[in-house]
């Protein structure tokens, strides 16, 4: 599958910032199963993009600005075929040992509801990682709601687990926490879905959690969705959590009363063969 992707971040700042720095992971990379055959990164004014990595191997571009700024535009565009590998994910750039993945942070800690919810919906699997894994996803799916209206990207896993609901970043904390505690390392996906509804408008872009099993590697598992990552979806960055994975964090000096607007478009492209 082709999948054309548009992503638009819009900052509007009450008064001009003095300068802003920003690292933007949003350049998927190669591997199996994915290859990206166009992309760029546009901005609405002068500026210099640094190329990079991060210490997890994601494509990293640093933007530095002097003011006054009033307003910042950045567009990421560009098209990447994809294959559906049932979920699995191969030649990927690895920088660690999948052991790493067992650590916890402040937005993947399980605490004794989510321990309890981990045993409960894995009790009959554990046996067998992949099967258990498939209990827990299917389980976060049954009982987490999909919401976009009560938390935040930075939620934690236990707060959005009280809620009940959350979006696909809070049901990806939620699923990492979990596995984890159950022994299984765990790491966040951010990235990009193209929606089977034929609704290509969207408020941002997608999260879903991998997790390794032996034999097989990394599997990738999205609770939002209840599914194994599929063709439609396109894997940017990974991470310990949104935090380190997220598509743009940064800082600014002065430019009170900041106010950020996202437009994702996402279609699936058109071959070279249709007419």
């Amino acid at each position: 599958m082709r999948i054309f992707i548009q992503h638009r971040t819009h900052y509007a700042y009450g008064s001009p910032a003095k300068a802003v720095m920003q690292l933007l992971r949003l350049t998927p990379r190669n591997h199996d199963g994915q290859t990206v055959k166009s992309w760029r990164i546009d901005l609405n004014c002068d500026g210099v993009l640094k190329a990079g990595e991060d210490p997890f191997g994601n494509l990293t571009h640093t933007l530095a600005l002097n003011g006054p700024i009033s307003d910042l535009e950045v567009t990421v565009e560009g098209e990447v075929e994809t294959e559906d590998r049932h979920g699995i994910v191969r030649g990927a750039c690895e920088r660690f040992p999948a052991g790493l993945y067992l650590r916890e942070t402040p937005l993947t800690e399980a605490d004794a509801a989510l321990k309890e919810f981990a045993h409960d919906v894995t009790s009959e699997a554990r046996k067998d990682r992949l099967e258990m894994l498939h209990c827990l996803l299917v389980g976060i799916y049954s009982a987490i709601k999909f919401d976009t209206t009560p938390t935040n990207s930075a939620t934690a896993a236990s707060e959005a687990f009280k809620l009940k609901r959350g979006v696909c970043q809070d049901l990806t904390h939620i699923f990492i926490a979990c596995a984890r505690h159950l022994g299984v390392p765990a790491r966040y996906v951010g990235g990009y879905m193209l929606r089977t509804d034929g609704v290509t408008q969207q408020e941002a872009g997608h999260a879903w959690a991998e997790a390794d099993v032996e034999g097989l590697g990394w599997v990738g598992f999205d609770p939002a969705n209840g599914i194994c990552p599929t063709e439609g979806h396109v894997r940017v960055a990974t991470g310990l959590d949104y935090l380190g994975a997220a598509p743009i964090r940064g800082t600014r000096q002065g430019g009170a009363e900041e106010q950020m607007r996202v437009a994702v478009q996402i279609n699936q492209a058109r071959s070279q063969w249709q007419s």
